[in-house]
């Protein structure tokens, strides 16, 4: 009897078992295959047809590996360290211990070196690097491909657009073929050739990922020019100076910045496009300095709520922040105002700062250009006899410590419809933030709203209010002026203000609209 319970509960769990496989592979959810696969005798592998585009592609970098990477170079730049003010030094030294002391400022400064890359341009021995690369440099050595190291001079650098141009006494040296970055299209091979990571000349591939791309205050610089070329092509530490080819084997960006976390390559680099730095290295060698055309302003991309207030159907556009100089700018001459939303240039419709700079760098110092501005709903046109702009210096404060002196509180006044609150500045806010004096009757937001528009656009015991653009027309002096300038607001309005910041050097001024809730 046992033994046929037994027998009958194992076919039981055979029935089940197979009726399980069945319903599982009906379903195609389970694959019935044998564990021992048979190996083909011949191994399967793509028709030569199939890969030759591939092959193509391959030989294509070979080719420009071949011929560009020998006219590539890398670049030591040394720097000797300060020496410190001896007698700052002797200030705490103990009394009698001043000659133990002195030893050692009688020692050799220690040098510091950089590396970077660049590329021959003249057999003659001109060589375009970035400006980081050899600024303040005291000794710049350059290391070609078959490993012959030449002293180089420094001929010219311009911090605006991080271009350098060095020189070495030699002859018969390999060149690079320059391009025409214009004519290049977002998905593009690409090869970038340098000596990333002290791994001398690398070469890696990918493709142009955006193009006018603007890196904000990366120069650290408000003249600069901001048109780069963004590449996934693996850029590294050293990468800087660099070529960026096109898969023509023409030199198209230097390569100059990277965007990373962790400072090395996270798949965003960027490079300056060719035709800029083309332009800057002709003036540094035939005039030493760059000679380069401005219209005089301070610019911003336009923002939906800016498009709005200009009048345009399109968020497209270049805001007039500032002037600069304050006054006497070439396009606040020729009538432009802060405001004003640039919408051509020598009649080419521009969409945003990198193509504006673009169209202007091709004018020098004094040639007049037609701009088209939309101004509140009014289109106007000027004529702006191009400006040059003041030198640069690499120390040029781009910030500074304007004390910490925190408003009282007294006299605070809310505004909930845009979201923050003001108070005059008192004399002793204005002497410790040293407030210039067409600021100091304007309104200090102390507080902003995170619910409010004014959340992320106006920035609390920094920001000055100082006019009112559209839609009404009115210096900001006292609480009640802007009192009277949000009464008129309805639900959709758009409201345009001329907002000072107290924590740059020099202040400056920017447009700021908020689109009323």
């Amino acid at each position: 009897m046992k033994k046929l319970a037994r027998a009958q509960l194992f076919a039981a769990v055979l029935i089940a078992f197979a009726s399980g496989l069945i319903f599982a592979s009906g379903f195609d959810l389970t694959k019935i295959s044998w564990a021992q696969t048979k190996t083909p005798s011949t191994a399967s592998k793509p028709t030569a047809a199939e890969v030759k585009p591939l092959e193509e592609t391959g030989q294509a970098f070979e080719a420009i590996a071949e011929h560009v990477t020998p006219a590539v170079v890398s670049i030591e730049a040394e720097q000797l360290e300060a020496r410190r003010n001896p007698q700052q030094q002797r200030r705490n030294i103990p009394p009698g211990m001043e000659d133990f002391f002195r030893q050692f400022e009688q020692q050799d400064p220690q040098p510091r070196s950089g590396t970077g890359s660049g590329f021959i341009v003249t057999p003659d021995g001109y060589i375009m690097t970035n400006n980081h690369v050899v600024a303040n440099a005291d000794r710049v050595t350059v290391t070609l491909l078959d490993n012959r190291k030449f002293p180089a001079k420094v001929i010219g650098r311009d911090p605006t657009t991080d271009v350098a141009v060095i020189k070495v006494d030699a002859s018969g040296l390999p060149t690079v073929a320059l391009g025409d970055d214009s004519k290049s299209r977002v998905g593009q091979w690409v090869v970038a050739i340098g000596n990333p990571l002290a791994l001398q000349f690398t070469v890696t591939a990918g493709i142009i990922s955006a193009k006018g791309r603007s890196l904000g205050n990366l120069l650290g610089t408000r003249y600069s020019i901001q048109d780069y070329i963004q590449t996934d092509a693996a850029i590294n530490p050293g990468n800087s100076g660099g070529p960026l080819v096109n898969i023509r084997g023409e030199v198209i960006g230097i390569n100059s910045a990277i965007a990373s976390n962790t400072g090395y390559n996270a798949g965003y680099g960027f490079a300056v496009p060719i035709t800029l730095a083309k332009q800057v290295m002709d003036d540094l060698v035939k005039f030493g300095r760059v000679r380069r055309a401005v219209l005089g302003v301070a610019i911003a991309e336009v923002e939906p709520a800016d498009a709005r207030a200009a009048g345009l159907s399109e968020i497209r556009g270049i805001k007039v922040q500032s002037f600069d100089p304050p006054e006497d700018s070439p396009a606040k001459r020729a009538g432009l105002e802060v405001g004003d939303v640039i919408i051509t240039a020598q009649g080419q419709r521009v969409n945003r700062v990198s193509e504006l700079q673009r169209v202007i760098r091709g004018f020098k110092p004094g040639d007049v250009v037609d701009i088209e501005v939309m101004r509140f709903g009014d289109k106007k046109a000027f004529r702006v006899r191009l400006g040059e702009p003041p030198a640069v210096a690499d120390d040029q404060v781009a910030s500074a410590d304007r004390g910490t002196v925190e408003p009282t509180r007294a006299g605070e006044r809310s505004y909930d419809r845009i979201g923050i609150t003001v108070q005059p500045i008192t004399e002793e806010v204005a002497s410790a933030r040293q407030v210039n004096d067409e600021f100091r009757r304007g309104l200090l937001v102390t507080a902003v709203n995170i619910r409010g528009p004014a959340y992320r656009e106006l920035f609390a015991n920094s920001d000055v209010i100082v006019r009112s653009l559209h839609p009404v027309r009115k210096e900001i002096r006292s609480a009640s002026d802007l009192e009277s300038v949000v009464r008129s607001l309805k639900s959709g309005d758009v409201l345009s203000l001329v907002v000072a910041n107290l924590q740059g050097q020099p202040q400056t001024t920017r447009v700021v609209t908020l689109a009323i809730n």
